[in-house]
């Protein structure tokens, strides 16, 4: 199937969400095998990459993007869990608004990407930078202080990387990794600010 007639990233999630199967991380990674690692990146970082404070109530979707992450750089295909986090629900009630918004972002991106440079996202070290570059940015959000709002940039980052991976466009993921550099950076600033603010009161 070429590239222009093959189903966007948007009408898969759209098939899936309205399917009847459970909407679990499990049943996921079954349905999508390897392509199921960049989309539990999205997924599970849409929350964080939202612009309000979420006072470390997302840590634990960023522990299990950290996990997914190191399978990929360690060369898995596909997606090991612990069967809690195998039984995670993603559509659930609460959590409906947020895909539906998620879904109407990706396919305003769909609109500008393109399959760029594929034949890179063929390569096992490519999947492991990506995993390495998702580990970092994903560490970042997870260590940014409470209620400061300092994941968003890392986390969204994330969120555009594995959309460029999907895609197979190399520019918007490149962009993710851009977005995701800037968000570190302002959180080592930060950081480093209060430090030297502790170090001078004390």
């Amino acid at each position: 199937m070429s590239d222009a007639l093959a189903p966007t990233v948007s009408d898969e999630l759209e098939q899936w969400l309205g399917g009847d199967q459970p909407k679990t991380l499990g049943n996921l990674t079954e349905l999508f095998g390897p392509r199921s690692f960049a989309l539990v990146f999205v997924l599970l970082m849409a929350l964080p990459a939202l612009p309000v404070p979420t006072g470390g109530a997302t840590h634990v979707l960023e522990v299990v993007t950290m996990l997914v992450a190191v399978q990929l750089v360690v060369g898995r295909r596909c997606i090991w869990l612990p069967a809690r986090w195998h039984r995670l629900e993603l559509a659930s009630p609460s959590r409906q608004k947020l895909l539906c918004a998620l879904l109407r972002r990706i396919r305003w991106l769909e609109r500008f990407s393109r399959p760029r440079a594929t034949s890179l996202f063929a390569h096992r070290a490519t999947a492991s930078a990506f995993g390495l570059v998702v580990f970092g940015l994903t560490l970042s959000a997870f260590l940014a202080p409470p209620f400061s709002g300092l994941d968003t940039l890392p986390s969204l980052g994330v969120v555009v990387i594995g959309l460029g991976v999907l895609n197979r466009d190399i520019v918007l993921a490149l962009a993710g990794a851009v977005i995701g550099a800037v968000g570190v950076a302002t959180v080592l600033a930060l950081g480093n600010l209060v430090v030297k603010a502790a170090q001078h009161v004390l």
